[in-house]
């Protein structure tokens, strides 16, 4: 089967990433965001989008971005997943892209342990690659962000790591 996946492209830091355009919503500004407590560090909260609640995930946080810095640029990608709509925080939301699927590589972190696991290729658009996010696994997440569990050293997660192991 040959084709083409029509993603739609966003920043977030340097990198470019995508998400397949049939889970894409809308995309909006960032409104104000009511913070919700007890949420994991990268969920900023939710939004009032027209008349639906949505909760509002930081990308850059979520991927472990060094710096969190807001900008006018900043859009949030409305997905879709499994009938919910969410909120994703990105620097820049670009364009519809159109991969052919023979310039898309394997993950290569596919085989790596821990970590996200979200990344489900490597796509090769026009001399730059795209990284390409599973959203079943990015949304799925549900513990602190990456960064916050290296720095932590907390080794004694044992929930964490049967989660770990049965979503494998």
């Amino acid at each position: 089967m040959k084709g083409e996946l029509h993603i739609v492209g966003f920043k977030v830091g340097r990198e470019s990433y995508g998400v397949p355009i049939t889970s894409l919503h809308e995309i909006v500004r960032v409104p104000e965001i009511t913070a919700v407590p007890d949420a994991p560090e990268y969920i900023e909260g939710v939004i009032n989008l027209r008349g639906k609640i949505v909760s509002v995930l930081d990308l850059r946080k979520r991927l472990g971005e060094a710096q969190v810095v807001a900008s006018r640029r900043n859009r949030i990608l409305v997905v879709e997943h499994k009938g919910r709509l969410c909120g994703l925080i990105v620097d820049s939301a670009s364009e519809v892209l159109k991969i052919p699927e023979s310039n898309v590589e394997p993950s290569p972190t596919e085989s790596l342990e821990g970590g996200l696991n979200c990344v489900t290729g490597l796509g090769k658009y026009q001399g730059r690659l795209i990284v390409l996010l599973d959203m079943g696994k990015l949304l799925a997440f549900s513990g602190p962000s990456l960064k916050a569990q290296k720095n932590s050293g907390n080794t004694n997660n044992k929930e964490s790591a049967q989660g770990a192991t049965a979503s494998k």
